[in-house]
């Protein structure tokens, strides 16, 4: 349910409408990407094979990497073996680190391998974070895996 309300502009003689929504409630779970499997660790087993060998619900840290040159905010992701997969995608660092800020517990666990890398799901809020039931491939679209599903050739007329 919206509520309006009347707030005045920068220009003295216009009065403008604000609707404020409602409160949305908080995030608690989502998945996150892991990524930059495809470069080498430092020392240890290489990250894709560290995410072949991770079993959906495997638990993971998350630790932010400050000496990071790329990125100060990098967020590293080790498994339950302390062998770095890769990294939480730089788009969502931001809302990692304004929940360590907000001094509120995370918790993480492996949730799916991919071609790209893998999928973690994080709890926001100290729960147990709770995976996604799996998709049954049998039931998928085929077209889906067809990338030429849904192409249609330009119209080539007919030579004279």
């Amino acid at each position: 349910m919206r509520s309006l309300s009347w707030a005045e502009s920068s220009a003295p003689s216009k009065r403008i409408r604000i609707a404020s929504l409602p409160y949305a409630a908080p995030l608690r779970q989502l998945s996150l990407a892991i990524v930059g499997s495809q470069f080498p660790n430092k020392r240890g087993p290489d990250r894709r094979f560290e995410i072949a060998v991770c079993a959906p619900g495997d638990e993971v840290a998350l630790v932010h990497e400050p000496k990071n040159r790329a990125d100060q905010n990098a967020i590293m992701v080790l498994s339950e073996r302390g062998v770095q997969m890769g990294y939480i995608s730089a788009d969502r660092t931001s809302l990692i680190h304004r929940v360590w800020r907000e001094k509120r517990s995370i918790r993480a666990v492996f949730q799916e391998k991919t071609d790209w890398g893998a999928w973690v799901r994080v709890s926001l809020d100290g729960s147990e974070p709770a995976l996604p039931s799996p998709i049954d491939i049998a039931e998928r679209d085929e077209s889906a895996a067809d990338p030429d599903a849904g192409f249609w050739p330009d119209f080539i007329p007919p030579d004279e």
